[in-house]
């Protein structure tokens, strides 16, 4: 009898196991195998899901359950969406994607307004709806184009907005529409639409930060983050429904404002995705699939006309846009591509406007049939069309990132044994340990997966073994911390008869280009540290070195303020450290405060204009003044002060102070201390900013170092 309650031999499957088992035995194996006939994975899930679902061989009904995961999974993607947009380039092309929302709306309105009126033959409310399903569409390819590493293009950036913006307005059409059919278009239908969308914003944009920042300050248990995100995309989406908007402009709502708590580089971010790709999104698309009905083309003549029409107008139409925005802005063809394929596919809003116009009755035939808004023939024709459109937007798409991929790798590559970097981060505190590693995954390169390396030291006289347990528990911790996003951490546990020798040593064994030490949290940084650091491991190393104390965690700063000395534009370390920073720039999503000198500020304005990132640039010359900066200082920033060894061209006596002034006036503050490599230490003495080598290796480094590289040759 079990085994008969298992094995049913009925369709559709009602047992919950049997149903589970089947949808992840597709997730698993449906990409494996379409992939190799050059079929987009996503595709590969929607097919599967139609070849399983009541329209083909009935595997499964798409019910509650089907239901509930898609609709979760259709939010994930509009969250991933606005929590991977880069924020600086988002405002910085904000007119370009009004502008490109403006033409993928104003497009399909027209030509499929016209097309509902003079080919089809409908009203002229069921035209408008009709052209509002067209207007609309659903960021199926995103995720495809998020794993081939092109998320933060200009152009899949400027479409991400523009869907924000064409999303709404078709929606909006809807609610009109259907006001105007059911009589409730009036002056109070207007004040209390605006006024509950506005509300909504509001509270979204501007409370939901705050009990963000609240929430990661108190609570670093991994699971409750993960469900804390989780908690706020569907209250997201449900104040949105309140305001009388779709879910899914909630959902990304939600995504922009929690960008700048969650790190791209973060443990969370990793989980976010993870979870997202690997259940929810695929859940969303196999419940797409079992919409598409083939038997359709075959019903009647009248479906098979509504759907070409509707291909054919939605598909052109797309396409238009794209081709305007691509000779608006001077995209390449590989660009439109991106801008079409993730505006192309129609789903979700689109789904939402032919149900509720089919439900809409607003008559009756002679022989008593319901007269709808929109008829069987356009339900049946939206389903064939969301099957086309969907699969010709993923070729596209994948075609554009694949090209665009390609090209950024090879205008990227790393010298794999003279010019990769290498991250050494010594750790000897179970409490600092997550936080230094999550700075070092901040500030490294993105092609950087494997040169992060983590040193615990035990003191060789000792003959204690508790503390080599000690040692091999903080390095696993530490590995943990990296694993959860994607890097490698390589763990070296050296004997050593002093902190100082062990480290100088694992930098020359590794050619280390980068070293991060820690300071405890609840301890200030003091002059002795200070003075043998500068004696020990600054006089022997010539990695640039970053000296960290976190008061908080690393995602909830809002702010990074930068103090740099003057002729720091001088040093040798100049372009590798302006690198540190600008990686946390774009990791975090946090803004930057730049305090330097005139000819200072010249440079990094330059490296801004070509890669943007938020900054604000203050003229700072008089170190003496240094306590009126703690003045501008507010809660939730990050100080991050450049300093100088002796004798070298941006070093000031003012900044021997800096120790007993970080403990008195920030105490409670993060901060870090850096020290870039400079001309005159250990081998190192004949290193220029226009030597060849160090320019080449500048440009090789990262995309950034490039610009450093050219900046440097011209001056």
């Amino acid at each position: 009898m079990l085994l008969l309650n298992i094995f049913e031999t009925t369709l559709p499957l009602t047992n919950p196991v049997l149903k589970f088992l089947l949808i992840l035995v597709i997730i698993l194996f449906a990409p494996i195998i379409l992939n190799k006939i050059k079929i987009p994975h996503l595709l590969g899930l929607i097919i599967a899901g139609a070849l399983i679902g009541p329209n083909g061989i009935n595997l499964m009904e798409r019910d509650s359950s089907i239901i509930l995961s898609g609709t979760a999974g259709l939010l994930y993607i509009m969250f991933l969406a606005g929590l991977e947009i880069d924020l600086a380039d988002f405002k910085k092309n904000s007119k370009k994607s009004m502008v490109f929302g403006l033409y993928t709306f104003i497009i399909p309105m027209t030509l499929g307004t016209l097309a509902g009126l003079y080919i089809l033959g409908f009203s002229v409310p069921s035209s408008v709806l009709l052209a509002s399903m067209f207007a609309s569409h659903t960021l199926i390819a995103y995720p495809l184009i998020s794993k081939l590493g092109v998320a933060k293009n200009k152009a899949v950036n400027i479409t991400v907005g523009g869907t924000l913006i064409t999303d709404t307005l078709a929606l909006l059409v809807l609610a009109v529409i259907v006001g105007m059919t059911t009589g409730e278009v009036n002056t109070a239908f207007w004040l209390r639409l605006t006024g509950s969308i506005i509300v909504f914003g509001l509270i979204v944009m501007l409370l939901f930060p705050i009990i963000g920042r609240w929430f990661f300050k108190r609570f670093e248990d991994n699971v409750s983050q993960y469900i804390f995100v989780l908690v706020m995309v569907f209250l997201g989406a449900v104040l949105a429904e309140m305001a009388g908007i779709e879910a899914i402009i909630g959902a990304f709502l939600a995504g922009l404002a929690l960008n700048r708590l969650i790190p791209h580089t973060s443990p969370l971010m990793n989980r976010i995705e993870f979870v997202g790709n690997a259940i929810f999104i695929p859940f969303f698309l196999i419940g797409v699939g079992m919409l598409i009905d083939y038997r359709a083309f075959f019903k009647d003549f009248e479906t098979i006309k509504v759907a070409s029409v509707m291909i054919v107008v939605a598909t052109s139409a797309k396409f238009l846009a794209a081709y305007i925005t691509q000779k608006s802005f001077k995209f390449s063809i590989d660009e439109r591509r991106l801008i079409f394929g993730l505006s192309n596919a129609q789903a979700a809003a689109t789904l939402a406007a032919v149900l509720v116009g089919y439900n809409i009755i607003v008559g009756e035939t002679e022989t008593g049939e319901p007269i709808r808004l929109l008829s069987e023939s356009i339900l049946n024709g939206t389903v064939l069309m969301i099957l086309f459109t969907c699969t010709h937007a993923t070729f596209v798409a994948q075609k554009g990132a694949k090209n665009i991929a390609l090209l950024d790798s090879t205008d990227t590559s790393i010298d794999e044994e003279e010019n990769q970097e290498r991250i050494l981060i010594p750790i000897s505190n179970l409490e600092t340990t997550d936080e230094l590693i999550n700075l070092g995954v901040t500030v490294k390169s993105k092609k950087n997966k494997e040169g992060l390396y983590a040193l615990s030291i035990v003191d060789n006289s000792s003959l204690d073994d508790s503390k080599h347990k000690q040692a091999k528990k903080i390095l696993s911790k530490a590995a943990v911390t990296a694993s959860a996003t994607d890097t490698i951490l390589h763990e070296l546990l050296r004997y050593d008869l002093n902190l100082v020798n062990g480290i100088t040593s694992v930098v020359q064994e590794h050619k280390i280009t980068d070293l991060i030490l820690g300071l405890h949290i609840s301890k200030g940084i003091s002059d002795s540290f200070l003075g043998n650091l500068t004696e020990g491991i600054l006089t022997k190393c010539n990695s640039t070195t970053l000296i960290y104390k976190p008061a908080q965690p690393f995602g909830t700063i809002k702010r990074h303020i930068i103090i740099v000395p003057e002729n720091a534009e001088k040093e040798v370390g100049f372009p590798f450290w302006i690198i540190k920073v600008w990686n946390i720039a774009r990791n975090s999503g946090a803004k930057l405060v730049f305090y330097a000198s005139v000819e200072t500020l010249k440079f990094i304005r330059e490296i801004q204009s070509k890669h943007p990132i938020e900054c604000q640039f203050e003229e700072f010359t008089d170190w003496d003044d240094f306590l009126i900066l703690a003045r501008n200082f507010h809660q939730d920033d990050n100080l991050i002060i450049v300093l100088s060894r002796k004798d070298k061209p941006s070093f000031h006596n003012y900044m021997t102070k800096i120790p007993s002034y970080l403990n008195k006036y920030f105490k409670a503050t993060s901060y870090i201390l850096i020290y870039p490599m400079q001309a005159g230490v250990t081998d190192n003495s004949q290193i220029d900013l226009k030597n060849p080598a160090i320019t080449e290796s500048l440009e090789k480094l990262d995309e950034i170092g490039k610009t450093i590289a050219k900046i440097f040759k011209r001056k």
